[in-house]
Order: structure tokens, then C-alpha cells, then sequence
């Protein structure tokens, strides 16, 4: 079931970062998929461009191959066993969804993205198919936030004071993950809760990770994020964000935005029927066909994760941007630190260390359109309301 009282499906999903102390704010930062019209754009993708990632700052940090082996061996059985996924790569039009959806796999510190999409338009099948196209990062093993052994702001209390003791810690390769959030979900589910069993029979007292433990590094994927109960609601936007029929100060907490609409071409639709039907009736056979695509696409996103860090905008290109973001009485900053980073982002997707005009032009409409001020009596989308203050100010 995937429909609202206004005729809309929704769903959220959240790229997370939650760290591992019971007692502290989980961080989460948020996508969520909704309703609207497609902008039309074409997604601009670029050649995968191989970076080098930082040396670790905890030489006591080692690698067991070992482990690691053994955790690439399981990994390998439970993908086989599960069911198939759509490809990514084999999805027609939605370029605009697609797009935002990459630039936070790439970033995740954009924040988010809310999509607004009409019923039937490919959204759960979009965020789950892009489950094969996430990278590998390095966890450390055992642990239940996958804490990263080299970045401290994503570790885990336990795994931090064993770094401080000097411990020695096993690290395993391990695929970004997605974590699905059921409706019927409780608080302690989401964010955790004590052990009961432990405190029972050992008389200790041990804390039990939620699912935001668990998305930790990952994604938390929401279908029907507006049916969830409120306190759930303001759990999820304490980490980041969530979805659906919003209070304008909430829907300020996405980092982008994005509108899905039905397609209208009637060649395009049969095109994507037909595609369809291959897939039901032989997954396998279909997702082969694809395999290239997918592999090429899998090498871009993490080749522009590496490149990240590199990208630099022009100082010019950034005064220019918190212009439209003034001029369009934007409240807040969130509007300029997201507009950057996602520029950033694409230009490091295009396999780029420059962010151009034309980077800036594809991605701001996604990130302000939501923070405008609604006007009632105004009929024009807010995302040509951005378009045309980008042009103006920019040319």
C-alpha cells in the first residue's frame, strides 16, 4: 500500500550516521521520496576517476585479511540468497530522482533527499536498486555501529577507548547496507533499548542497538514515512529528517529535493513496461545485461567519493550562490552549505576538482525550492522561482 489521503506515495531514505553512545543524539542524514513532476533534466554523469584516501591517523589500526576473507564469503551466500534487485542502471527516465539519490551516496553530509513523486513511479524501486551500487567501506569487525577505524566522529564509544588503550582492532571490508524501518516500528526498536536478557541472566547492564545503530555508515530506507507516528517522526529528524505532508520548518531539515512525475511518453512507457517484464520473467538473465553499466557506475560513484575531498569552488561562485539564496529570502544557511556541497558532489561524480556555473545550475533548484516561503496565491513551481534567480544573478 502506498498511497495518502492527497494521492501521493512516500518514502524515506536516510543515509546515517549515528554514533554509538545510548545517551547521545543520533545523527542521521536524510533522503525521503514523494510527489510531483519531473524537471526533465538529464543526469550528467562522468568518467570514474581512480583517488587515494588519507592514511589513517590510529597507526594501531590492522588489517585482517583473514577476517576479512570469511566476511566476503558470507556477504557473498546472503546476496545470492536474497531476492533480485532491479538494476539501477536498467531504470528509464527519473533522471532528477537518480541524480539527487547518487550525489548523497556520494556526500552524505548534504543531508538528504525528499522526492515528491505520483504513485507508480519507480521510488521504492529506485532507492532499493541502488543498494548494488554502494561502495565498500572499512568497518571494524564485530562491532554493531560499523564504526570506521580511521575517522573518530564515526566511531563507537568502545571502539574509540580501544583505540586510546592502543588495541590492536580487525577491520573487514564491508558493503554500505540498508536497513528497512517498518511501520509498526517503536522508539526502542529505532534507537535502542537495555538488554533485558543480559540483565537477567548475567545481572549486567548492557544497552541493545536500534536500527539507527545498525544504518550506522549505511542507509535507513522509510516506505510511507508520512504514516509514521509523530514521536517516530521527531526521532528520525533529530538524526536528519523525514517526509510527507511536512510543517515548513521540517521539510527545511532535507538536504535536497527532488519531483517524480508519471512519465507521459507513450513509447517511453511501453519501453519500461517491456523492461519490466524481462526482468519478472528471467531477474537474472536481465540483471547480466546490465552488469556493465552497473560495474562503470559503481567504479564512478566511489572514484568521486575519493575525489571529494579535492573539489574546490571559486570563491566568486559562492558569494554568487548565497546571493539567490538571500534575494530569495531563504531563512537560514542550510540553503548555501547545501547548494555547495552538492556542487561539489556532482562535480566530483563528472570527475572534476573545479565545481562549474553548470554544476551549480543542475543541482540548486533541488537544494532551495523547499525552503521557499509559501505563497498561496503564487501558481509558478518553486523550482523555477530558484532557476530564475540563478540566472539572473549568475549571468
Amino acid at each position: 500500500m502506498a498511497s495518502t489521503t492527497l494521492g501521493t506515495s512516500s518514502i524515506a531514505f536516510l543515509p546515517s550516521r549515528y554514533l554509538s553512545s545510548p545517551s547521545s543524539n543520533p545523527s542521521i542524514h536524510t533522503l525521503s521520496l514523494t510527489s510531483g513532476q519531473s524537471c526533465g533534466r538529464k543526469f550528467c554523469g562522468g568518467i570514474g576517476i581512480n583517488g587515494t584516501m588519507g592514511k589513517s591517523r590510529f597507526p594501531v589500526v590492522n588489517v585482517a585479511t583473514e577476517v576479512n576473507s570469511v566476511e566476503q564469503g558470507l556477504n557473498t551466500i546472503a546476496k545470492e540468497s536474497q531476492r533480485p534487485v532491479y538494476p539501477f542502471a536498467a531504470i528509464v527516465g527519473q533522471d532528477e530522482m537518480k541524480l539527487c539519490l547518487l550525489l548523497n551516496v556520494i556526500d552524505p553530509k548534504i543531508g538528504g533527499v525528499m522526492i515528491m513523486g505520483d504513485r507508480g513511479t519507480g521510488k521504492s524501486t529506485t532507492v532499493r536498486s541502488l543498494v548494488d551500487l554502494l561502495p565498500e567501506i572499512k568497518v571494524v569487525f564485530g562491532d554493531p555501529y560499523n564504526s570506521d577505524p580511521e575517522d573518530p566522529e564515526v566511531m563507537g564509544i568502545e571502539v574509540r577507548d580501544r583505540v586510546i588503550k592502543g588495541e590492536q582492532l580487525s577491520i573487514v571490508l564491508s558493503k554500505i547496507n540498508m536497513v528497512d524501518l517498518p511501520l509498526g516500528a517503536t522508539e526502542d526498536r529505532v534507537c535502542g533499548t537495555i538488554d533485558i536478557e543480559k540483565a537477567l541472566t548475567e545481572g549486567v547492564k548492557a544497552f541493545e542497538p536500534g536500527l539507527l545503530a545498525k544504518a550506522n555508515r549505511g542507509i535507513l530506507y522509510v516506505d510511507e514515512v508520512n504514516l509514521l507516528d509523530d514521536h517516530l517522526v521527531d526521532v528520525l529528524l533529530d538524526s536528519a529528517a523525514s517526509e510527507g505532508e511536512l510543517r515548513p520548518q521540517l521539510l527545511d531539515r532535507f538536504g535536497m529535493h527532488a519531483q517524480v512525475g508519471t512519465v507521459r511518453d507513450a513509447e517511453l512507457r511501453v519501453k519500461i513496461v517491456e523492461e519490466r517484464a524481462r526482468f519478472d520473467k528471467n531477474p537474472k538473465e536481465f540483471r547480466e545485461t546490465y552488469k556493465a553499466e552497473q560495474e562503470k557506475l559503481t567504479e564512478q560513484i566511489t572514484s568521486a567519493r575519493s575525489l571529494l575531498s579535492s573539489v574546490q569552488i571559486d570563491q566568486d561562485l559562492k558569494v554568487k550562490i548565497s546571493r539567490v539564496c538571500a534575494e530569495l529570502n531563504v531563512d537560514g544557511l542550510r540553503g548555501d552549505i547545501v547548494s555547495n556541497r552538492a556542487a561539489k558532489a556532482l562535480a566530483a561524480l563528472k570527475g572534476r576538482d573545479k565545481v562549474s556555473v553548470e554544476d551549480i545550475a543542475t543541482v540548486i533548484p533541488n537544494c532551495l525550492r523547499h525552503r521557499l516561503r509559501k505563497d498561496p496565491l503564487e501558481s509558478i513551481d518553486s523550482g523555477l522561482l530558484v532557476t530564475e534567480k540563478f540566472y539572473e544573478i549568475f549571468s
